[in-house]
């Protein structure tokens, strides 16, 4: 594991310049940022079409072996990547067990549900960030022991609650907050901690909580990596600290900058709107004379089925400008282009999702080995169910 931490760790220093940059504001600069230590790579990736950025953005497989053309350690830090899939056996749900919920998320919480019963130490559960207890409930069904459920949220609790009494489960749901030291004389000997797509500090809240508390066995599925208080990430093993790296949020948003979700209509929302602001921005840089991008806020949906005009138009009113003598149809074709151009950048940074966020459980794994605990990882599902797939599972020396 260690070797595997400092394996990644010297590539993703060594390699920085082509994945530590931002696409969207990157596209606004008509030159590719490797032409003078990369020009072969920078001719390749030029001549490049649409439909060929579209098939590789979606089989990373064949855009890892193109660019380990230029990139000859890319291919080989990749199957440093790939996780063991634990053995565990298949359950079958109570009836009415699952009430409420989605599909998508049914299927990754039964997932999760069958790896922790395959390796569940203690004699109770501790679900961390719990909303309405889903993955609780599944637990808490299939062994009859004890599920601390705790959320923030109190109506969640609440609703929470009411299923568990209404299924006779033996779930208590406890309002509070994860963030809060106060949370830790909710921990005792017998838990096993448990915690589906925690967010940021959230996951990084139990670890130390759970490690101070000694508790046995604790099993999270990391999730939003960039959602904490600090804008650079803090490492938590000493091999993390000592890295070079020194992430900010935003480059922690690149792991998740990989969907197995949506559609033809999600990608074709994302298209739009990417388009309509990068053209919008060619507007005001040629109007107002500026070289800074202005953001603008969201928008809904389904105002983008209006078309590029209308999108401009109100932006305008949030930026103040007149459009009155603005070619539309000459700016959406150079969005357009510019468009294209985002996506072909994006392609340098997509192999480096997942090493990216290798590293980043790493130093928790770690964390955990320094403080007494077998640490293992694995995926626990496939990536069609969720790419956020990743299960850090360790249990007290």
């Amino acid at each position: 594991m260690l070797e595997r931490f400092y394996a990644l760790d010297r590539f993703l220093v060594e390699q920085q310049d082509y994945w530590r940059f931002e696409p969207f504001f990157q596209s606004m600069e008509s030159h590719l940022p490797w032409e003078n230590t990369s020009p072969a790579l920078c001719d390749w990736l030029s001549q490049l079409s649409p439909d060929a950025i579209t098939h590789y953005k979606t089989n990373l497989q064949s855009l890892i072996v193109q660019l380990s053309l230029y990139l000859p350690e890319l291919d080989i830090m990749h199957q440093l990547t790939k996780l063991p899939s634990s053995p565990v056996q298949p359950i079958e749900l109570a009836r009415n067990i699952d009430t409420g919920i989605p599909g998508r998320k049914l299927a990754q919480i039964v997932s999760m549900s069958e790896f922790v019963l395959a390796h569940h130490v203690g004699n109770e559960w501790l679900e961390w960030c719990s909303g309405k207890g889903f993955l609780g409930r599944i637990l808490a069904s299939q062994t009859r022991q004890k599920v601390t459920s705790l959320e923030y949220d109190s109506e969640l609790c609440q609703a929470g609650q009411e299923l568990a009494t209404k299924y006779s489960l033996p779930m208590e749901f406890v309002q509070g907050d994860a963030l809060s030291g106060q949370c830790l004389h909710l921990m005792n000997p017998g838990h096993h901690a448990v915690a589906l797509h925690a967010c940021g500090d959230l996951h990084v809240s139990l670890i130390k909580q759970a490690t101070f508390a000694n508790i046995p066995a604790i099993s999270i599925s990391p999730c939003c990596y960039h959602l904490s208080k600090e804008t650079t990430y803090q490492a938590l093993s000493k091999p993390g600290k000592n890295s070079q790296l020194r992430l900010q949020r935003s480059e922690l948003r690149i792991p998740l900058q990989e969907t197995v979700t949506g559609g033809e209509r999600v990608k074709r929302h994302r298209m739009l709107e990417m388009t309509y602001r990068l053209g919008f921005d060619l507007i005001l840089r040629t109007i107002n004379k500026t070289s800074e991008y202005q953001p603008i806020p969201s928008i809904k949906k389904s105002a983008l089925a209006d078309g590029f005009p209308s999108f401009c138009r109100w932006a305008s009113t949030i930026r103040e400008v007149d459009l009155t003598k603005v070619d539309f149809i000459k700016f959406e074709k150079l969005a357009t282009e510019r468009y294209w151009h985002m996506e072909r950048l994006s392609l340098m940074q997509q192999p480096f999702r997942r090493l990216i966020e290798i590293w980043l459980v790493l130093d928790k794994a770690l964390y955990l080995e320094e403080h007494n605990y077998k640490t293992q990882l694995f995926e626990f599902c496939e990536k069609s169910i969720t790419p956020r797939n990743l299960l850090l599972h360790a249990e007290r020396r």
